[in-house]
């Protein structure tokens, strides 16, 4: 199987504001000598951003530069090149919030999945990508664990946890049931964001030595 890394620039105001979103939050962790690379990092900072003004302004801000990097509109401009490049294959599209998938769905009409979607009408949905009624389905953070999914040889993560153990589940649903075939997963990130720091801890499992 093959992994792919495509990296998306954000645009112009995009950049912009994640760069002053950014400023905030890491200049409040310098101010309070937090490090998300100690064990205890984001505990600190979630107590430390509780008790003040300040303290929660820094953490509005992480969020939103978290926001930036993961919906970044550049991503949806490659998926839409990765469907028509893989049309005819089965695919499944993972994003980190719902609020993606759903723009994901509409502008692609697509199905979608979410932690809101009735056992029944997950079960229709995965069904008709079995069947090939579907040539693609989204899917919120809800087919990591117990779900059957069908066998898809294209996976697009658009947005995702640094879980090397989530990451490598997302790896199994394409590589299962796959073989005779090439099963590719597309990891497509924001380039020079906290993104690539994620990709990287992601890509250090041996799922992806190939």
């Amino acid at each position: 199987y093959e992994t792919v890394t495509l990296r998306v620039e954000l645009d112009e105001g995009e950049r912009e504001e994640y760069e002053r979103a950014r400023k905030v939050y890491t200049s409040f962790l310098r101010s309070r000598g937090i490090s998300f690379g100690a064990s205890d990092g984001w505990r600190r900072f979630l107590i430390e951003s509780s008790r003040s003004s300040e303290g929660r302004q820094a953490f509005q801000a992480y969020r939103r530069q978290k926001e930036l990097a993961l919906g970044a509109a550049g991503k949806l401009r490659v998926l839409e090149g990765l469907m028509h490049q893989h049309r005819g294959e089965r695919m499944l599209v993972f994003t980190q919030d719902n609020a993606t998938a759903y723009a994901i769905s509409r502008r692609f009409l697509v199905p979608i999945i979410t932690h809101h979607s009735k056992p029944k009408e997950r079960s229709a949905i995965l069904g008709g990508l079995r069947r090939g009624d579907y040539g693609a389905v989204v899917t919120s953070k809800v087919l990591n664990e117990g779900v059957d999914v069908p066998e898809a040889n294209v996976a697009v993560v658009l947005s995702g946890s640094g879980s090397v153990r989530e990451h490598v589940q997302r790896l199994g649903r394409i590589l299962r049931r796959a073989e005779g075939k090439q099963a590719v997963l597309y990891e497509v990130i924001s380039a020079s964001t906290a993104e690539e720091w994620v990709s990287q801890r992601r890509r250090e499992h041996g799922a992806y030595r190939s």
